[in-house]
């Protein structure tokens, strides 16, 4: 297996953007929270993904995460960026940036707020695949991107672009490994992007997972990606039946505010967000709080 393929394989934490109380990027934070992500064996950092809150970061936001995370990781792991913007343009120029800066892959999302077809959807993601060499992870996020991208676009996709070698999937469908697989056979890794069908997607084919709780719990998600990999389902089920309550916090619209609650309630972060955004509160926050209180009180030795 080629270095650059591997580079999808195992657990990417979708890492959180951590911010200061007067709302700047807290880059020492960073640093040192994608250091311990790699310390626990995960492979690579996704920054600047929907969990990253990468909407509410202007570009030069972007390009200093980039940098921070680059020279924190120092070459052991790969920094994966994702790439996402509200045009075209400028998604083509943070790609060409982000090569710049010694990334060493992309997450290519289609434009957020703006969708509508395959014609032009196809026609943004191959602008962005195209403008480096860099190896390319396609997002496929139909319920937060009004984008679907069928296994017949994806195909059409890997057949133009080498550097096409990987699909994150989130449809919340897990026919759609099988379907994939049916049209390329290997020619892709398949990744989960949903925390709450890791064991499914990993029993489908997956390779890797781009993972939300990772942030607050990254020993349990590599052990629980391991188990899944190596022994399957029933290999998984005790740890995963422990995790899951936590997992399907992922996939819910206040995903981001949960999972840095998870964070702070482990000592793993702070549950700061960039508003509009505001910490859950009142009933959500109680449910969230049992949820999380349950799982900290049951952790199973790893």
């Amino acid at each position: 297996m080629s270095h650059t393929t591997s580079m999808w394989h195992g657990v990417l934490p979708a890492i959180t953007t951590p911010f200061t109380a007067d709302d700047q990027v807290d880059h020492a934070f960073l640093a040192q929270h994608a250091q311990h992500m790699i310390d626990t064996g995960c492979r690579g950092i996704v920054p600047l993904g929907s969990l990253g809150e990468a909407a509410t970061l202007s570009f030069d936001e972007k390009l200093d995460i980039l940098r921070t995370l680059v020279q924190a990781l120092k070459g052991r792991a790969p920094v994966i960026a994702g790439i996402a913007a509200l045009s075209t343009r400028e998604a083509m120029k943070l790609a060409k940036e982000a090569k710049a800066l010694g990334c060493g892959g992309l997450m290519v999302l289609p434009p957020y707020v703006y969708s509508t077809d395959w014609r032009e959807m196809g026609a943004h993601v191959r602008a962005v695949i195209g403008t480096t060499d860099l190896p390319c992870m396609l997002y496929n996020n139909p319920v937060a991107y009004k984008t679907d991208f069928t296994p017949a676009h994806i195909a059409e996709l890997a057949a133009e672009f080498p550097n096409l070698q990987a699909v994150k999937e989130s449809s919340a469908d897990v026919r759609r490994f099988a379907g994939i697989r049916a049209l390329l056979g290997d020619r892709l890794q398949l990744l989960v992007g949903m925390d709450d069908a890791i064991v499914e997607g990993v029993a489908m084919g997956a390779v890797g997972w781009i993972a939300g709780l990772v942030n607050a719990y990254p020993k349990e998600s590599v052990k629980l990606f391991e188990l899944a990999r190596d022994g399957g389902p029933k290999a998984a089920e005790a740890l995963y039946k422990w995790f899951l309550p936590l997992l399907r916090l992922d996939t819910v619209p206040t995903f981001v505010q949960l999972i840095k609650l998870v964070q702070e309630k482990t000592n793993m972060g702070s549950e700061r967000v960039r508003a509009p955004r505001l910490p859950v509160a009142g009933t959500e926050r109680e449910q969230a709080l049992k949820i999380i209180d349950h799982a900290i009180a049951t952790k199973p030795a790893i």
